[in-house]
């Protein structure tokens, strides 16, 4: 086949890489690369008459590769340049007059690209394809009538730009997606579902989708990208389901993303709230502590003043297990299989949330009858949970002695979980309750906390009501989960009271506040 046929639609392949890219550069470059590719994938192509869909393909895959790459290179863009709706008259003569209008066409190619699919689509095809409107009505297989109309309001739309002269200023939004849940992930050899939703661009997509669906182009427009990268973006989204089309075009981030003023609202509240039986609850921990301290349990050789936060988080747990009536709805499962959901977060830091973190893993998988929970206080320093083959050794070294798996054990002393001593043996740095040691425990804390949890429970769900107002509506049941753990988190603001009026002692620097539970006998 001659290569001459690919010359003929030179200008055609120029028509098409303006509009899909942001520069002059970038619609050279573009172009450029979809005629490389044509011309030295030719010689298989054997019927001529299939030659243009042939090429509209290699574009299209061609394009798709570059601004994936574009992409990677830049995620966002902001943008000042001076230009005139009338130039938007003058696009089919555009390639005349580029270098003496180049800042022009800039902007204008930049605001069409704002523009969403259906819109944008019409606007090359009619001005830089010079089809008339039956012409992309039989292309696009639309009814003429819906051509003028979405080539009447594209022009509305760019009109508005052209004439408010509002820019958008980028300020990119910084977050991390994270998630809770369960699944097979170990963030190494299989990746956390949130990595592939915590790009730039897509956290800034969630962000401005949080409070109120929004479309293509309102996105555009706030991150300030060309709305086919958020296009790109979405169906990535859409896929990973950490936003929902809750209308046709309309987009809404689908999981809860934590800000300053979920913070603002505990430091408001939380303590208030509790003051009424403040000396009650302190008084109830002081009580526990003093009798849990006669537990003959393994405490790791901890100060009771650094058990006083593990017995009273512990406690908690108890009551919010036994005298919680909040709802905790079931996690749906997702794409994958597994029950887990997106949370972000973009916190400042000057505001610190009500609540105590919890990580949790058990080795009961593998062979073992013992968990691991780790508690994140602010005013303790967090450690992450160990996974099975580590509480298997931990558990093997407290109830045997000694540990086979010397692997396992390196990786344990590596996390801080163990400690090899210089007499060659290991010391587990985790306080321990056997199963028997532990309904001990949950005995004491009930008669302490029992006769306390109506008023308590009463006072959690009037703080809860207010907090509830602070989530989008679409977030319930996120919203139920996040506030049936607040029934144990409360706990946080009662120990912080407790340590600003000096009633007990602050933990130890280097104090991590997690335990070892055996549920099962070996």
């Amino acid at each position: 086949m001659e290569y001459a046929i690919i010359e003929s639609y030179i200008e055609k392949v120029y028509g098409y890489a303006v509009n899909r890219t942001y520069t002059r550069e970038e619609a050279d470059e573009l172009a450029q690369e979809i005629l490389f590719t044509a011309v030295r994938e030719l010689p298989r192509l054997r019927e001529e008459s299939r030659f243009e869909p042939w090429l509209w393909g290699i574009a299209a895959n061609v394009t798709k590769s570059f601004r994936r790459n574009m992409g990677k290179q830049r995620a966002m863009y902001s943008y000042e340049c001076p230009f005139s709706y009338d130039a938007l008259e003058q696009l089919p003569w555009e390639d005349g007059h580029f270098e003496e209008q180049e800042e022009i066409y800039d902007s204008l190619r930049t605001k069409i690209a704002m523009l969403s699919r259906i819109y944008r689509d019409i606007i090359v095809l009619y001005y830089y394809d010079g089809l008339s409107t039956k012409a992309i009505s039989e292309k696009l297989d639309i009814p003429e009538g819906t051509i003028r109309w979405r080539l009447t309001e594209a022009r509305r739309r760019l009109r508005k730009e052209f004439d408010d002269m509002d820019e958008t200023a980028l300020r990119p939004v910084r977050m991390k997606v994270d998630i809770y849940g369960n699944g097979n992930y170990d963030g190494i050899k299989i990746p956390f579902p949130s990595e592939f939703v915590n790009d730039a661009l897509s956290q800034n997509i969630l962000y401005y989708c949080y409070e109120q669906p929004k479309g293509v182009e309102e996105l555009a427009k706030a991150c300030g990208v060309p709305a086919y990268y958020i296009e790109d973006r979405m169906e990535n989204l859409l896929k990973r389901e950490a936003v929902k089309e809750v209308s046709r075009g309309r987009y809404q981030t689908d999981f809860i993303i934590w800000s300053d003023k979920y913070g603002i609202y505990c430091e408001e509240n939380a303590e208030k709230a509790l003051m009424p039986m403040m000396e009650k609850l302190l008084g109830a921990l002081e009580g526990i502590a003093r009798e849990a301290a006669g537990i003959d349990f393994y405490k790791a050789e901890k100060s009771e003043a650094d058990l006083f936060y593990l017995y009273g988080v512990m406690a908690f747990s108890y009551a919010s297990e036994h005298y919680c009536g909040l709802p905790y709805p079931r996690i749906p499962e997702n794409y994958d299989g597994y029950r887990w959901r997106y949370t972000g977060g973009m916190e400042t830091g000057k505001h610190h949330r009500t609540g105590i973190a919890t990580q949790m893993c058990s080795n009961l998988g593998s062979r073992g009858g013992c968990s691991h929970t780790v508690y994140g206080m602010s005013s303790m320093r967090f450690r992450p949970m160990m996974y099975d083959n580590c509480i298997n050794v931990c558990e093997d070294i407290l109830i045997q002695g000694s540990a086979q798996d010397i692997d396992s054990v390196a990786e344990a002393i590596r996390g801080g979980y163990i400690v090899k001593r210089q007499d060659g043996s290991f010391f587990v740095t985790i306080p321990f309750f056997t199963k028997g040691q532990k309904e001990e425990f949950d005995a004491i804390a009930d008669r302490y906390l029992a006769p306390l949890m109506p008023a308590y429970s009463e006072i959690v769900d009037k703080f809860i009501a207010g907090y509830k107002k602070l989530f989008p509506r679409h977030l319930n049941d996120d919203v139920d989960r996040m506030c049936q753990s607040m029934f144990r988190g409360m706990y946080e603001a009662i120990i912080e009271y407790a340590q600003r009026t000096e009633a007990i002692r602050r933990p130890s620097p280097d104090c991590c506040c997690d335990v070892l539970i055996q549920f099962k006998k070996s």
